[in-house]
């Protein structure tokens, strides 16, 4: 059954990007200027920090229009949509930390769903009907086969993914009620790395609760060992085996996907995974570091985490099929990129 159909691009490319000043969101920022549009920056700097603003403008040339706002202000929001021709969303802000979520699952519920609803009211109000919303592979629970596509079940082990979920089912409601919203939902793995100019990179706030930013922590000096969380898994070297993927091809694959919405129509809101399609062990990534950065990182191994898999890596042809994107970075640019920019940013922005 042919579910899309083609339609005129708009020649207006406002982009109103939720969260621009996050990991993600801000490279997502840089990589739609590269490509020509006009990112309007909506954050309310709970998890970044304003600095990035320069950052981009020295990348890009461009210092982007930046809102400090919380979406569930629905007044502070609709004035933003009064004050720009916004044409598209894309929607990153919310809370992200797993841990936090568990021990704190109201303060997620509340801020990341009512956020997306808060969103989509505005944008309806204002006849802005296509968003690209961030959602996460943590969707898929403790998946039982890899790779994973789209049609594997969700299964949801905490209430940061949940509120993906949920969202996603929000958006996909919101689809049903009006068919002329144009609706990607992208389910990425785990994205690492930094803009290869060093001025941009991942700033976790506290201890890092990712692999990648906490190694290159360690390299620095800011901790002492990488727990690695068991290593006695049935991988190539007993530990957890996971999809890693640049942040840059990330933030490429969302120009991607706003490309297809601004050109096509779908009949369902899109699902699509952004991964390698490759699984990388903990252990691969921590020497791969150590070779980027000349430096001996130390480790202890732990107990497992409950909850964690053994192995979890993308099915991508589906993005590849429908948006024409795959990754062009390769695991040496990932730490490459991750230690310039955490050898030139010590403590962060």
């Amino acid at each position: 059954m042919n579910l899309e159909r083609r339609t005129k691009k708009s020649s207006k490319r406002s982009v109103l990007v939720t969260g621009g000043t996050g990991y993600i969101g801000s490279h997502t920022v840089v990589a739609l200027i590269a490509a020509g549009y006009n990112p309007i920056i909506a954050d309310n700097l709970s998890n970044s920090k304003a600095s990035v603003l320069k950052r981009i403008e020295k990348i890009t040339g461009k210092l982007p229009l930046f809102y400090k706002i919380d979406l569930r202000n629905t007044t502070a929001l609709n004035k933003i949509f009064q004050k720009n021709s916004i044409t598209s969303v894309i929607h990153f802000a919310g809370f992200k930390a797993v841990g936090e979520s568990v021990a704190e699952p109201l303060k997620y519920y509340e801020n990341n769903i009512q956020s997306a609803i808060s969103l989509c009211k505005v944008m309806d109000r204002h006849k802005v009907k296509k968003i690209i919303f961030s959602s996460s592979a943590s969707v898929y629970g403790e998946a039982s086969a890899n790779p994973i596509k789209e049609s594997s079940a969700t299964a949801t082990t905490n209430p940061y993914a949940h509120t993906k979920l949920i969202i996603e089912e929000i958006l996909k409601s919101v689809y049903v009620a009006d068919p002329e919203w144009r609706i990607a939902l992208l389910r990425y793995f785990n994205p690492v790395g930094a803009h290869e100019s060093g001025l941009m990179g991942e700033d976790p706030q506290g201890i890092p609760n990712n692999l990648m930013p906490y190694i290159s922590q360690v390299a620095v000096g800011r901790h002492k060992k990488v727990n690695i969380f068991g290593n006695d898994y049935p991988t190539v070297d007993g530990t957890g085996v996971r999809d890693y993927i640049h942040v840059m091809d990330l933030a490429e694959g969302h120009v991607a996907a706003l490309k297809k919405i601004d050109t096509t129509i779908f009949s369902v809101p899109r699902v699509i995974n952004l991964g390698t399609g490759k699984g990388r062990s903990v252990m691969e990534i921590l020497r791969a570091f150590e070779k980027a950065s000349g430096k001996v990182i130390s480790y202890r191994i732990t107990k497992r985490r409950p909850g964690d898999i053994a192995v979890c890596y993308a099915d991508t042809k589906l993005a590849k099929k429908i948006l024409g994107w795959k990754t062009k970075r390769n695991l040496a640019d990932m730490c490459n990129d991750a230690w310039r920019w955490q050898s030139q940013n010590p403590k962060g922005y």
